[in-house]
């Protein structure tokens, strides 16, 4: 070792536990001369002046970071066995954050490990090296263009949207409805369920209609953060939520709840917009000018993948419904308000026809349709008066018990003392049990006991 090497390791040695942040006595002194390279002087690191079991270490080190960076990256967002039970977001994001940082420095390693194979290295050394580096770009290729959210759902190409008239899709088909300064638009959950988001315009208003298929969640949210129209791209999933990320800070935002959960803009939420689940034919009915979204004709093979999705008979146990109740993926209708929320089961809501509750202070109705898809959450309350309500013969109509009107299923009285008047409709969702578990922990549930 000449003078001037001396000097550099010396150097070294003196400024790494700065900048590592690591204290004064770390280590022993073969430990500080490959942490002092590889901070400071890379090939002097790799040189002959290392024992050949330092190299290999080293080489090794540098080849499991760049593997495992790219697989666990994509392990967390991605519904693999077991990556969506535990709280890994926080690895998730940061590996995100630094995956550019950790494939220069293991690609700088293992470069001039591959260097030094092809310089002094045995054959077997120079044909493996290459294979393995190959291997990689592979791998690189298949986490980072085939196994990334964004790569495997895309935003419509070709958005347009017709009036129920020149439709030809199937009326019975589930829709996510909204309607905003007056105009009506219905978004197929089978559509919307393949793009996971869909970013429009309702009336005057910018919207984010959002879907998540393996929670069977739907919200809709302003887009608007800091007074800035924002733009949103699929990342991944978190506890089998979907997470999208903002274009201008790179937060990441939970699809259930409209949070941002990792950024800059970490607690931060964004406005929710009332919206009502129900089949097409029904929200025609209420809203027969209502617009309806056109399939995208690029996207037609992932729209007929979710053919049978609404009725949760799909093969996949990701997105199946399980029929029995309170189970992981068991259907409920969930109802917020002021600081509360309650689960109502599926189950029971079709065998009775008719739920009265209260959440808080607020008395509700939930009733679903003939069609058993259809559903609705009202306010009972009219001119300060709590009503109660029973189903008609025909089970298409209401009748409260205080003045024997008669009200219709879009909660619009039609005959009766109370004519013209309207029930309230209470924001609520059709989403597996799992998902509101998960995402409000102190969630109630309605138990029925059945003689």
């Amino acid at each position: 070792m000449n003078r001037t090497d001396q000097v550099d390791e010396k150097n070294c040695l003196v400024f790494l536990p700065i900048l590592l942040n690591l204290p004064a006595t770390i280590g022993q002194t073969t430990v500080k001369r490959i942490a002092a390279a590889i901070v400071l002087k890379p090939a002097y690191f790799l040189s002959a002046k290392l024992p050949g079991y330092v190299k290999r270490m080293v080489l090794f080190t540098a080849l499991l970071l760049l593997f495992s960076a790219e697989i666990l990256r994509a392990y967390f967002l991605m519904p693999f066995p077991g990556s969506q039970v535990s709280n890994t977001v926080s690895y998730a994001y940061w590996l995100d954050q630094s995956i550019v940082w950790i494939r220069i420095l293991a690609l700088v390693l293992a470069c001039f490990a591959l260097f030094a194979a092809f310089k002094n290295g045995r054959t077997w050394a120079k044909i493996l090296l290459p294979l393995i580096l190959v291997s990689y770009g592979v791998l690189f290729f298949a986490f980072n263009f085939r196994l990334q959210a964004d790569k495997i759902f895309y935003p419509p190409v070709n958005k347009s949207f017709s009036f129920a008239s020149d439709s030809d899709m199937d009326k019975s088909k589930l829709v996510i409805g909204v309607m905003i300064d007056g105009q009506a638009k219905a978004y197929p959950i089978q559509l919307i369920g393949y793009h996971h988001q869909v970013m429009d315009t309702v009336g005057k208003t910018p919207v984010m209609i959002t879907y998540c298929t393996v929670c069977r969640s739907a919200r809709v949210f302003s887009p608007m953060v800091n007074g800035k129209q924002e733009t949103f791209r699929l990342v991944g999933m978190d506890h089998f939520n979907a997470i999208f990320e903002d274009a201008t800070t790179k937060s990441w935002w939970q699809q259930a709840t409209g949070r941002a959960i990792m950024g800059p803009l970490k607690g931060y939420v964004l406005k929710e917009l009332p919206s009502s689940q129900m089949t097409m034919d029904v929200w025609l009915r209420q809203y027969p000018n209502s617009l309806v979204m056109k399939p995208d004709t690029t996207f037609m093979n992932n729209y007929f993948g979710l053919e049978d999705y609404d009725k949760g008979t799909m093969r996949s146990g990701l997105v199946r419904r399980d029929l029995a109740s309170w189970q992981h993926n068991s259907w409920i209708v969930a109802v917020m308000a002021t600081n509360s929320s309650k689960a109502y089961d599926w189950n029971e809501l079709l065998q009775r026809k008719i739920i009265q509750d209260s959440l808080g202070r607020l008395p509700i109705l939930l009733t679903i349709e003939n069609d058993s898809a259809s559903f609705h959450v009202y306010d009972r309350r009219v001119d300060d008066s709590t009503l109660s309500f029973q189903i008609a013969g025909n089970k298409d109509l209401l009748v409260d018990d205080e003045t024997h009107s008669s009200w219709n299923m879009d909660g619009v009285c039609i005959h009766g003392l109370l004519i013209g008047k309207k029930l309230q409709p209470v924001q609520s969702y059709n989403e597996f049990w799992h998902t509101w578990q998960t995402f409000h922990k102190n969630a109630k549930i309605l138990l029925v006991d059945r003689y």
